[in-house]
């Protein structure tokens, strides 16, 4: 004779199969994903090439003494002031930079910037030379 064992109901759900699915498609997309490159853009291109400032920049250099200089001449902060705006009243679109010796403060440089900000120049930046040059 049989011996009737009664059939349970399997309720619960092996999911090792799931967790080696999950894991090749882990290596997979760990594998891919350097091989993309989601960086590169295509830019369009222009029939003309953009226009560049006509007049280069004046260029304010604040010396280790901290004397200004203004295109190689040396000049009083008031003398200064006189000629940028001058120079920028002929042609808005130039600028400034501000080509700071190393041994200067940092506080001298910002301080000249902030001159020039208050007097409403607004085109300021800082000149500096590349590294190995």
């Amino acid at each position: 004779m049989r011996s009737q064992r009664k059939r349970r109901m399997m309720n619960q759900i092996n999911v090792v199969p799931y967790i080696d699915v999950m894991l090749v498609l882990l290596v997979i997309f760990m594998v891919t994903a350097p091989l993309t490159n989601p960086g590169v853009v295509e830019l369009p291109q222009v029939g003309q090439a953009l226009k560049q400032p006509s007049a280069p920049p004046l260029v304010l250099s604040v010396k280790a003494n901290k004397t200004l200089w203004l295109d190689g001449k040396e000049m009083p902060r008031d003398e200064l002031l006189f000629a940028i705006r001058t120079a920028l009243e002929k042609d808005p679109q130039r600028s400034v930079v501000i080509a700071g010796d190393k041994n200067v403060k940092y506080d001298d440089v910002i301080g000249v910037m902030d001159l020039l900000k208050q007097n409403k120049v607004e085109k300021v930046g800082l000149l500096l030379k590349p590294a190995g040059g």
